[in-house]
């Protein structure tokens, strides 16, 4: 049974932008340049990284290099055909930790578990194309994985899989929301990890059930305003974080990459890269985002590339915007709730047929 639609993309063009002349686009072009590796088996995207390769790292350049090579769509989305969705963002956060645990270092940071299963349904059903059910075998059926309070409950099972520990839960919490991290080690030595699989249950915002129990205002349910929530109610946390049944595992990433892996496999660049949901918008491609700066009405319209996704990003125009690491990038992080239009661009000659039948192309 084939997926629903999910988004629709109506050709534009560049006069739609909302300034798009003011953006300096050799950022976006250089982000673009680092996923051509991984976009290399993809005859679509061939020609234009091989101009992109070739493109002077120039204002005027890379804006002709996007304006020649590609064609503009606009993203709508299926329910209603709006043109306005939810813009928000995050980072690399930085976790202070030990190879071993200690009295302060007591909250795990586990790796990908053996018994996790990944089927890809795309495989037995072609429809359903970036949909895969995760699970475990329980006798010869299989069976859903464990949700997060039975992983923070099952320490033993997991004994082994340790790839360090931290010193504060929330921030583990934090981590597995933004996908990936540093850990700052008590030996000097920096840890970088990323995304490995994730248990296969729903995402549940900590910050709604927060609002829906009064435990927070609306306006103060940004990343920052949870954890001194957390830090206000040290013997409830753990109560509320179980709310959410989603669990991420990771792995550890080359110490010397530019930035943390994005879905795409490649290094994500601060404030050109944006997750978005693959099931729309395909991995690699430009998009044209016109939002605001957080909590604040002053325009952020900029040449992006798709290079990431996330759980909690779901539908079509829907975005989440990498700002990049450290605590500067977490503040912008943590308050970005903005609404926001997008554009995909995709290389000219490109095959519509070929996108997800998740999408429709609008006449």
């Amino acid at each position: 049974m084939p997926e629903e639609v999910r988004g629709k993309l109506a050709r534009s063009n560049w006069s739609a932008l909302p300034g798009w002349r003011e953006d300096d686009m050799t950022g976006a072009l250089a982000a673009f340049v680092k996923g051509c590796d991984p976009l290399a088996t993809k005859t679509a995207w061939q020609q234009a990284c091989a101009n992109a390769l070739v493109t002077s790292m120039d204002r005027q350049s890379a804006a002709t290099f996007f304006i020649n090579n590609f064609d503009l769509y606009q993203v709508f989305n299926a329910v209603d055909d709006s043109s306005t969705g939810l813009v928000t963002g995050y980072y690399e956060p930085l976790l202070f930790g030990s190879r071993t645990p200690t009295k302060r270092y007591r909250y795990p940071i586990y790796g990908q578990p053996q018994d996790l299963l990944t089927i890809d349904l795309s495989s037995l059903y072609p429809d359903l194309k970036h949909r895969r059910l995760r699970g475990r075998l329980e006798g010869n059926k299989v069976v859903p994985y464990l949700s997060r309070e039975e992983i923070e409950n099952g320490t033993d099972r997991f004994r082994g899989l340790e790839l360090a520990w931290v010193d504060d839960a929330v921030d583990l919490f934090f981590l597995q929301i933004q996908g990936s991290g540093q850990v700052q080690l008590e030996t000097g030595e920096r840890l970088r990890i990323g995304y490995s699989d994730q248990n296969g249950h729903p995402f549940r915002s900590l910050g709604g059930a927060l609002i829906r129990r009064g435990e927070l205002r609306l306006e103060n349910a940004s990343m920052q305003g949870i954890k001194e929530w957390a830090r206000r109610n040290p013997k409830r946390v753990q109560y509320f974080m179980n709310i959410n049944p989603s669990y991420v595992f990771f792995r550890e990433l080359p110490g010397d990459l530019s930035g943390p892996l994005g879905t795409l496999g490649a290094p994500l660049t601060p404030e050109r890269s944006i997750a978005i949901d693959q099931r729309v918008i395909p991995l690699g491609a430009p998009v044209y985002l016109a939002t605001t700066f957080p909590n604040s009405p002053a325009a952020l319209n900029r040449m992006m590339v798709a290079q990431d996704t996330g759980g909690a990003i779901a539908g079509a125009v829907r975005a989440d915007f990498y700002w990049g690491s450290g605590d500067s990038a977490g503040q912008q992080a943590g308050r970005m709730k903005q609404t926001g239009n997008m554009w995909v661009l995709l290389p000219k000659g490109y095959d519509l047929s070929t996108l997800p039948p998740t999408v429709k192309v609008k006449q």
